[in-house]
């Protein structure tokens, strides 16, 4: 799940993977194939470890990560973006070193802990009340002891939509802590930050959008 929400006229709401197959099948690449600039600037500088990446997509981050030496588990709702994120890895000759797996996270969740839990962009129309903060209370509970939680999410739609819609929110950096409960005797927040970046529309129109971002370390 690492798309912005989208409007929807009619009220009918799909399923979580009804919603990501149609979302992938759409068109045969959504993404760049390049990695998120905020999960690069806070990991580049990262000794590599275990890492779990929530909502993996097409596999960018997942890739980039594993490139580096981290023994990733990369998970997505979608088989769709699964595939294709298989045949990306293959394509750098690096697909044995990932575990990709298909979860819907609200039901089932990968086994074990990392020495990072990463959530980009974690937003998804089709989520219900509550999901992704149960979502991200399980991601934490993932992290092993020095480990990172990281999660990146939109603040704000980019400037060039000019009449968004009223019935999305982007949660803020507090209001992602506090549906954590993180212990602070346990968890020490390193990066806690709103950043403003240039966007153009699809159809090439400048703008900017501005992302939030999390960084927490477990003791």
């Amino acid at each position: 799940m690492s798309a912005t929400p989208h409007h929807h006229a009619d009220r009918t709401t799909p399923t979580t993977v009804e919603y990501w197959e149609a979302f992938y099948q759409e068109r045969d690449q959504i993404w760049s194939g390049r990695p998120n600039f905020l999960l690069v600037r806070e990991l580049e500088a990262v000794p590599p470890g275990t890492a779990l990446d929530l909502g993996c997509a097409e596999g960018a981050d997942a890739i980039w990560l594993a490139a580096r030496g981290w023994r990733v588990t990369a998970v997505d709702v979608s088989e769709t973006a699964l595939a294709r994120a298989r045949t990306n890895a293959a394509r750098q000759g690096i697909d044995g070193e990932i575990d990709w797996q298909r979860h819907d996270l609200d039901h089932t969740f990968p086994a074990g802990s990392f020495d990072l839990v990463t959530a980009q962009y974690l937003h998804s129309p089709a989520a219900k009340d509550g999901e992704r903060t149960r979502i991200l209370s399980r991601a934490a509970d993932a992290v092993a002891p020095g480990g990172l939680l990281l999660i990146v999410g939109h603040a704000q739609w980019p400037s060039w939509v000019l009449e968004p819609p009223a019935d999305v929110h982007f949660p803020t950096t507090a209001e992602v802590r506090a549906g954590l409960a993180l212990d602070p005797a346990e968890w020490h927040v390193e990066v806690d930050e709103e950043v403003e970046r240039e966007h153009a529309s699809p159809e090439g129109r400048p703008g900017t959008r501005k992302d939030n971002i999390l960084r927490i370390r477990r003791n």
